[in-house]
């Protein structure tokens, strides 16, 4: 392991194409929970894929769906169809509170197309015929997933994306309470950190970088500066702003033009963001979007809930799980530990051992251990999937450190044995 060094995450706003994008697609995901509660569907039947895309007022939401009947309607020949309504509705309340209210992308006046159709059979059969012949729902689809915690951060995520992730939670927070000149800032924004690392642990910020969104055409990159580096170094904290710190804010002067309006976007391009901001490694898949029998989503969050107990139980400084998955097959074809040499008097083999025995690793036991049936999607598309405060209403669950005593309790015994 390197012991000095400087590493760079970046994170972007809400208002950020993409992250608006992300926000439709699990506004979507939410609905379709929720609507299932409300009719009396078995939420565990839920399946959706939605993707959406957004340009100059105009979005277009596409995937595949089994809904349940109050999202559906009759078409003229009595056939059952997707009712387009509700969805329309959804995404235009994500617009309006994530504050597009712009000539170019306006939550009332954009242009939704919804283009969803009924799941394939073929991926259906994949995870329906898988529950009946194992006891337990196959994976949605094949692939890698990833999972990471460090001890940089109170919540165990690396510091140059936690911190950026921050700044811009605390500008939108301010934009939105529409007080004084940080009103005047637009949805759209980017930031990113470079901290140095001294003997493995980060010491000071030698740069930060800050694009925003502002409404007053008038305004140059001194005055942005001047508006919005309180909320950087409050974001900072403790952490030291170095004396040769390089500041770029909006470096290209005027932006005025933002979101959709001036570029377009799409679900499910910002997964680093979404996880360790290049920290960690990434699996192949995005989160938004999808209900969690789909692994990209599931796996990557109890892969997230497991490295975090296996740090937050003083096994080790740093922790990378890698779970993989094929296609109607239920449980893991692998999980792969590392410890990055900071294990405290445990092995990767024991501690692999330990989680096999505290967790079941199937979509089924993944979804029941973390409650994951629920429309709790929405507010992950946004400042990242992790390093969130778990909520009451079950979201974030992943967040939670109560394996803790499990896994100490497991890896002793083995230990022992």
């Amino acid at each position: 392991m390197r012991a000095n060094y400087f590493f760079t995450s970046e994170s972007v706003a809400e208002g950020h194409p993409d992250k608006v994008c992300d926000r439709i697609s699990d506004e979507i995901v939410d609905l379709v929970y929720r609507e299932a509660a409300k009719t009396g569907i078995n939420p565990w039947g839920v399946r959706i894929a939605c993707e959406t895309l957004a340009t100059t007022n105009r979005v277009v939401i596409a995937g595949e769906v089994r809904l349940p009947p109050s999202l559906m309607k009759k078409d003229k020949n009595g056939n059952d169809v997707i009712n387009p309504s509700k969805f329309k509705a959804a995404a235009r309340r994500a617009i309006k509170d994530i504050g597009y209210e712009q000539e170019g992308f306006h939550w009332k006046k954009a242009k939704i197309d919804v283009l969803l159709h009924s799941q394939s059979a073929d991926i259906a059969q994949g995870v329906d015929n898988a529950a009946d012949q194992q006891g337990d729902e196959g994976a949605g689809d094949q692939g890698i997933m990833f999972g990471y915690a460090c001890k940089e951060t109170p919540d165990l995520m690396p510091a140059p994306i936690y911190y950026s992730h921050k700044i811009l939670q605390l500008l939108a927070t301010a934009r939105k309470k529409g007080d004084g000149d940080v009103a005047k800032l637009g949805p759209d924004a980017k930031s990113q950190v470079t901290v140095r690392y001294i003997d493995g642990k980060p010491a000071e910020v030698t740069s930060i970088v800050l694009s925003t969104q502002h409404l007053d055409d008038s305004w140059d990159s001194k005055k942005v500066r001047a508006v919005v580096e309180p909320y950087i170094r409050e974001a900072l904290g403790d952490l030291p702003i170095a004396k040769e710190c390089n500041w770029y804010i909006n470096p290209t002067g005027k932006f005025v033009i933002g979101g959709p309006d001036g570029d377009a976007g799409l679900t499910g391009r910002k997964i680093i963001v979404d996880t360790y901001g290049g920290a960690a490694p990434h699996g192949g898949g995005a989160f938004s979007g999808k209900d969690t029998t789909k692994v990209d989503r599931s796996a990557a969050y109890a892969a997230r809930y497991l490295a975090k107990n296996v740090v937050a139980a003083g096994l080790a400084d740093r922790c990378t799980i890698q779970l993989s998955y094929a296609i109607g097959v239920a449980q893991p074809l692998s999980i792969y530990v590392d410890l990055h040499g900071t294990g405290k008097g445990v092995t990767e083999d024991q501690v692999e051992a330990a989680i096999r025995k505290n967790m079941d690793l199937s979509p089924t036991g993944i979804r029941r251990h973390l409650d994951l049936n629920k429309p709790i999607y929405a507010k992950t598309s946004a400042y990242g999937h992790f390093g969130r405060k778990a909520g009451r209403d079950g979201s974030f669950s992943w967040e939670r450190t109560d394996l803790v005593k499990a896994l100490k309790e497991a890896v002793k015994l083995r230990a022992v044995a």
